[in-house]
């Protein structure tokens, strides 16, 4: 991370390697292909551009790529959202007018914990690009009771998933949740491939998780925008409960998430009991719960 001719590489090299001719709708003649996936004169041919200048694209010089070429490239190596996003992520750090580095926020203004505080009913929690919590309301913490107790400061939510040991137990799909809070990290590291506090973070989990390295190196990269999240409170026992991921325009860089589960459903009876441990607690109390039966 912060070599941006490295990413851009070993990115574009990993997209253009899970692409089968055949997906790319070109004709398989048979016999054995020295290369996995498509070849560089291939996606160049398709992409509509010289072999010599994607290979100068690959190499990590992505500085001055139009936008035509740049979408058109994404269409070739038929890239999602996410990574078309990365893409020209990457493409602007890589050019000479590279945009100086947004610090994520350390903290939130009164507004937004005002916010927070107003929905009693629901969890909620507001995030930087680099999954540290920076607030949350009542419910927020009391869900999250587990990576508040979490040593590790500041709270961080993928710092929580790859070091500490309960996190297995809180995760009930632990493996999807660790693939997804590593792609969520390198989208960032496009956004931000400078920021200090991201680098510290990424080369902490490189160093003392085997399985984050295995993932970083991936080099995925994914929105969380909506979806269920399934977990295993140590008071109130299975949630499944429904998220989204909202961006804050006053506050770039920050993310409110918000949980919710259906009326009637066997979740929303267990926020009722999460809200009534919650009420017990302090602002600033996250003890150590009594294990759901």
């Amino acid at each position: 991370m912060g070599d941006v001719r490295a990413d851009i590489r070993e990115f574009l090299s990993s997209r253009r390697a899970r692409i089968t001719p055949e997906q790319a709708g070109l004709p398989a003649y048979g016999g054995n292909r020295r290369v996995q996936g498509l070849r560089r004169e291939e996606v160049a041919m398709l992409t509509g551009v010289s072999v010599d200048y994607y290979v100068r694209l690959e190499r990590g010089n992505l500085a001055g790529a139009s936008e035509s070429v740049l979408d058109a490239l994404a269409t070739t190596l038929k890239l999602d959202d996410a990574e078309r996003s990365y893409l020209f992520d990457l493409a602007r750090a890589a050019g000479p007018g590279r945009r100086p580095v947004t610090k994520p926020a350390a903290s939130v203004r009164a507004p937004v914990q005002q916010v927070l505080d107003a929905m009693s009913d629901a969890p909620a929690w507001v995030r930087n690009g680099r999954h540290d919590i920076l607030a949350a309301n009542r419910m927020g913490r009391a869900l999250y009771s587990p990576v508040f107790d979490s040593p590790s400061r500041p709270v961080n939510t993928t710092r929580f998933t790859y070091l500490d040991p309960a996190a297995r137990d809180f995760w009930r799909d632990y493996d999807q949740v660790a693939k997804d809070g590593a792609a969520m990290l390198r989208l960032e590291a496009g956004r931000n491939p400078h920021d200090p506090d991201l680098i510290r973070l990424v080369g902490e989990l490189s160093t003392q998780s085997e399985l984050f390295r295995e993932r970083w190196a991936s080099r995925d990269v994914m929105f969380h925008r909506s979806g269920v999240k399934r977990l295993h409170h140590p008071v109130v026992g299975d949630l499944d409960l429904n998220y989204e991921s909202m961006e804050l325009p006053s506050e770039p860089g920050l993310v409110m998430n918000v949980y919710t589960a259906p009326a009637g459903s066997p979740t929303a009876d267990a926020l009722r009991m999460l809200a009534s441990w919650a009420a017990t607690l302090t602002p600033d109390e996250h003890p150590a719960a009594t294990p759901a039966p």
